[in-house]
């Protein structure tokens, strides 16, 4: 997996007035040990003492194992939704895991607690939720979803939550965890909820909740967040946003967002009249797993949370993050961490998080362009977001021969010896295929396609290079 340092798209040396991450780390960790070592000096007990050899031993495999990883934070990495945090990020949850608060009750970790509070404020502002709006952060998207629809649950018993073909599959395994109904959505061939069947499935069906999707894992595509809140208010019916990929492009729908070509912006402004929302700092929050957040614009659903513990929630009368949470045990570095980065890069529309994600959006568009561009390859949809869909062309008109070459493509770019770039496969059904591309013939129920996750905002700068030699490799084996 090294690569060639005179490629083209080969990261270059810039200058930068952001100390190393090395240096990061060091200052933030002092100063923690400075803080500790004030306590008093004690006597670790033997039982934890590894003699040097041993450590470096330890470590040294420790880091040979993990030269087997594929390199997500280099601009050839573009498969799947994978990239190293920021180093703020880095340096404060390393720093806060010498301490190791435990966000649960706050005299687990009263200085994390509080940042997680004012996190979820900075959260709640960004996606358009009121002040006194309730949330927390969780262990990722999946636990973030399962509380909104646990919530969704008791608050309409006895009731489907309904969602589209395209959404998370976490929808369906957590109805199953929570015993209730799914209704199964179908979607148009980019991805998206078709309003017509959702308009049959609630006059049909006892519906409470109906789940859409703010930039699929799939495609990258929005549902039509706007024009589904508008039929749930007219039957009643509760609407729950699963952010957890696309939420905080929310920033850009703030501002100028008419400079990126298909960016729905009026879908992600909805959000903030759905009842709840998934969303997962790790990914474009840039944090380490796992850092997701739910949020919910009415604030008694508190009372579903209600329970009590016989020795935690005693040394404060203030509101324990764990009295509104299924979890109990809870990283507060992964709190320290998410304050410390929107300190650092604040969640405004065109500088600090905004910045990046502009950039992850016109990388998207310029990979797109390229593939427009190239005869090697043709579109499957223009990016909404950050993802882009294409085929490679195919020396046979027919699905079987388009799965072949999307598997040649995919594993010779990959193992490609001086220049590999990493993309992923995404698998569509013959009928979806078949409307995009009606000169293949179907001759078997799906076939795989490439997809590739641009949200490094450093595919900005190599986009065009990577497709192109994306299509050198293509012809040399399609």
């Amino acid at each position: 997996m090294s690569g060639n340092t005179s490629s083209p798209f080969s990261l270059s040396t810039t200058t930068s007035t952001q100390p190393a991450l090395n240096e990061l780390i060091s200052e933030a960790v002092g100063a923690i040990q400075e803080w500790s070592d004030g306590w008093g000096p004690y006597e670790a007990h033997p039982s934890t003492i590894v003699d040097g050899a041993g450590l470096r031993s330890a470590l040294g495999e420790f880091t040979d194992r993990m030269s087997g990883n594929y390199p997500f934070g280099h601009p050839r990495y573009a498969g799947q939704m994978l990239k190293p945090p920021h180093p703020v990020a880095i340096a404060a949850y390393a720093a806060a895991m010498c301490v190791n608060p435990n966000n649960h009750a706050l005299d687990g970790g009263p200085p994390t607690s509080e940042m997680e509070k004012e996190v979820i404020e900075d959260l709640a502002d960004m996606l358009g939720f009121p002040a006194e709006s309730l949330g927390h952060l969780t262990a990722g998207g999946t636990i973030a979803n399962l509380e909104a629809l646990w919530v969704a649950r008791e608050e309409h018993p006895n009731q489907t939550i309904a969602f589209s073909a395209d959404a998370h599959y976490t929808h369906g395994r957590m109805c199953g965890v929570l015993d209730v109904n799914p209704v199964v959505i179908p979607t148009d061939n980019h991805g998206r909820m078709r309003l017509e069947k959702l308009e049959e499935i609630l006059a049909k069906q006892d519906v409470g909740t109906v789940v859409v999707t703010a930039g699929t894992t799939g495609l990258g595509t929005v549902d039509p967040i706007a024009d589904v809140v508008d039929r749930c208010r007219e039957a009643g019916v509760r609407v729950h946003v699963d952010a957890a990929y696309g939420g905080f492009f929310r920033l850009l729908a703030n501002g100028d967002s008419e400079s990126f070509d298909g960016f729905p912006a009026r879908h992600f402004l909805a959000i903030e009249d759905a009842e709840s929302v998934a969303i997962d700092p790790h990914k474009h929050g840039l944090q380490p797993y796992g850092c997701g957040a739910v949020l919910f614009r009415d604030p008694s659903v508190g009372r579903f949370y209600k329970h009590d513990s016989p020795y935690t929630y005693f040394t404060s009368d203030d509101l324990h993050l764990g009295e509104i949470s299924l979890e109990c045990s809870r990283a507060g570095a992964a709190a320290g961490a998410l304050w410390t980065t929107l300190r650092a890069l604040p969640l405004e529309p065109s500088d600090g998080l905004g910045a990046i994600l502009a950039a992850c959006m016109r990388a998207a568009r310029t990979w797109a362009d390229t593939i427009d561009a190239s005869a090697a390859f043709e579109l499957y949809t223009a990016p909404e977001t950050d993802i882009v869909s294409y085929i490679p062309v195919p020396r046979e008109s027919s699905l079987s021969a388009l799965d072949a070459a999307s598997r040649a493509v995919f594993d010779a770019a990959m193992n490609h010896e001086e220049e590999p770039v990493f993309l992923s496969l995404y698998r569509l059904s013959a009928e979806r295929l078949s409307a995009r591309f009606p000169h293949l013939t179907a001759d078997r129920e799906d076939a795989a396609i490439l997809r590739s996750v641009l949200m490094k905002p450093e595919h900005e700068t190599y986009a065009a290079d990577i497709v192109d030699h994306l299509s050198t490799i293509a012809r040399g084996v399609v």
